[in-house]
């Protein structure tokens, strides 16, 4: 990739939707880039009293005074013909939709994306759960082009980030969006002084087991107590605060977001559920048992274990 001309010379659309992807943003307006305009969702109800929101990029993106765009289809030519006149040179993407062809294709420089994960492992929609729930010790982020295939293009710069046995997806997003706009930044740079090597994803593929990212579905939510009680954990941590690890206690959904690990070998059959009513809650796995430390019943408030416990009454 060429670039003649100088950083903050650079006409650069930005596309992101979520407060992951805010962090790219200011990381970007703060080092003095030329943002044209960003893309994101359109508003849509939610919460309770399903209200229209704006997302978090649109929000901090009209706070600065940069055109929003918010198209449902990313095909639609009214968009398209919008998006055409801001003459990017390059678009960054961060936490985004699936862009079809003309779009990411527009710019001479092409698009340039950040991924939570260390490409080509963990493609998909959610690489900071998975990595977690698999109980992985490092992960990190790529910048790579964009291309036909998903978070399959040539990967420019990395970061890695070391996890430890507790680290939680809440955690490791926040430390992520920061890693992710300090590296977009860095890459960038170097993009323009046209010293960045790229590198085929295929070159690190060969002979590697890939470990994949797929969209978190209600039923990838559900605790296996039959399971070991490491990936129990790992489960519980991958998927906590959002969208949260459920059981079933006495009928109702029973969610836990935070639990400590006992490697001990359980009297109780797996899956039953032992405490003193004041201080702990724990159940049994095949090898131990999972301690809850933070959860939340069905139509309650998240809470502490010994504050659940305080108003709860088992059958």
């Amino acid at each position: 990739m060429s670039a003649s001309r100088t950083l903050k010379d650079l006409r650069i659309v930005f596309m992101g939707t979520p407060e992951f992807a805010v962090a790219s943003l200011e990381a970007m307006l703060e080092a003095g880039l030329h943002v044209v305009a960003v893309v994101t969702a359109p508003d849509k109800p939610a919460g309770r009293g399903m209200q229209v929101r704006e997302s978090a990029v649109k929000t901090y993106a009209t706070s600065k005074g940069l055109p929003v765009l918010q198209p449902s289809k990313l095909k639609d030519p009214a968009f398209i013909e919008q998006l055409q006149q801001y003459k990017p040179d390059l678009q960054v993407v961060v936490a985004f939709r699936m862009l079809p062809e003309i779009v990411w294709n527009m710019p001479p420089m092409g698009t340039l994306n950040v991924h939570g994960s260390l490409l080509p492992q963990y493609r998909g929609a959610a690489p900071i759960n998975w990595a977690i729930i698999n109980g992985e010790h490092e992960t990190g982020v790529t910048t790579f082009l964009l291309q036909h295939e998903i978070d399959t293009g040539n990967i420019l710069l990395q970061e890695k980030i070391a996890l430890t046995e507790n680290t939680t997806a809440g955690e490791l997003h926040d430390e992520m969006k920061k890693t992710g706009a300090q590296l977009l930044i860095k890459t960038l740079k170097a993009l323009t002084e046209e010293n960045l090597q790229e590198i085929p994803q295929e070159e690190l593929t060969a002979g590697k087991k890939l470990c994949h990212a797929p969209k978190i579905h209600s039923e990838d939510c559900k605790i296996n107590f039959q399971q070991s009680v490491e990936a129990v954990h790992n489960l519980v941590r991958g998927l906590s605060p959002f969208p949260g690890a459920y059981t079933i206690l006495q009928e109702k959904n029973f969610k836990i977001y935070r639990t400590e690990k006992e490697t001990i070998q359980p009297k109780e059959s797996v899956g039953q559920w032992i405490t003193d009513g004041k201080s702990f809650l724990k159940f049994a796995c095949k090898d131990g048992y999972v301690i809850c430390k933070e959860v939340q019943m069905e139509g309650k408030k998240k809470m502490d274990i010994a504050t659940f416990l305080r108003g709860y009454r088992f059958n």
